[in-house]
């Protein structure tokens, strides 16, 4: 992987990151429904703009294969980690978000996307040991709705994982600014009738609609554009390696904006996320790749 790449993925957790702070922020006064719906709406309208400016059609052809994916990547996920945010802290989610990277891996594997190697795996382990450093399994009271919203963000990031190798495919037909307004476009239609079922109980205040705005224009509209762009030049792994390094940003933001304090964990579990995304995107400032020592399994 080059560089460029990986600083760009580094730009991505930072983004998304502030997103989960965000969507605890929004998601108790609007309604995971109506905020999905708008977050999507607001991408789908950056898009359009970005499509018509540089003058790319919608690819109506594909509309089925990019329901599909939408719905995996943008529409099921929003709206889980928008009803998981009711009652988990953002850090919860931050930290059930990374368990993509594994479902990406065997996704990847199956769809003979990617090589499964002993060095991404090690690379998990090491990354699920250091967002476990950094974020805690703070007071929360154990509860049903507790243990249900935590099965939420799981599928949530399942469905990450195996909507990554489907859009990686999707690249051979479509541009990827095509694919980031078409799934978004399409996952709006979906989460219309929910968000219109349950407006009249939305509470839009001005720093719930804030959030709104950041998270669609900036987390999903820009950032899904510059993933798949990404994708178009790295593994499908390589690019979910920033599920991994959202948890170390979600702490920073915490700490810059919130006041939250910092601890050795925080410290030693950075070090060991960013060493899990070394290993598996295959980044290596001294050497063009380290796939030739990959080992398959």
């Amino acid at each position: 992987m080059k560089t460029k790449h990986f600083l760009q993925l580094m730009g991505l957790s930072a983004l998304w990151g502030a997103s989960f702070m965000l969507i605890r922020i929004a998601s108790p006064l609007l309604g995971p429904n109506v905020l999905a719906a708008l977050r999507i709406g607001m991408a789908t309208l950056t898009l359009a703009v970005l499509m018509r400016a540089m003058q790319h059609s919608w690819p109506m052809a594909h509309w089925r294969e990019l329901a599909r994916i939408g719905l995996l990547s943008v529409a099921a996920p929003f709206l889980l980690f928008a009803w998981a945010a009711l009652q988990l802290p953002a850090g919860y989610s931050a930290l059930l978000n990374s368990t993509a990277v594994m479902f990406g891996i065997f996704a990847s594997a199956w769809f003979k996307e990617d090589r499964l190697t002993l060095r991404k795996l090690i690379g998990c382990a090491f990354g699920f040991t250091g967002v476990a450093l950094i974020v805690g399994l703070g007071p929360v009271e154990p509860s049903a709705k507790v243990y249900i919203a935590a099965l939420a963000c799981v599928l949530a990031s399942a469905c990450y994982g195996v909507s990554t190798p489907l859009m990686k495919r999707a690249l051979s037909r479509m541009q990827p600014l095509q694919i980031a307004a078409g799934i978004h476009a399409l996952s709006f239609l979906m989460l219309v009738p929910g968000a219109a079922w349950t407006w009249s109980t939305a509470q839009f205040t001005p720093m719930a609609l804030l959030a709104v705005v950041i998270m669609g224009v900036v987390t999903s509209g820009m950032a899904y554009w510059m993933h798949i762009r990404i994708l178009a030049h790295v593994s499908s792994v390589a690019a979910m390696s920033p599920t991994f390094m959202i948890p170390v940003f979600g702490v920073i933001w915490g700490h810059v904006f919130l006041g939250e304090s910092l601890s050795t964990g925080i410290f030693l579990g950075g070090a060991l996320v960013l060493l899990a995304s070394a290993l598996i995107t295959g980044f290596n400032p001294w050497q063009k790749s380290l796939d030739v020592a990959d080992t398959k399994l």
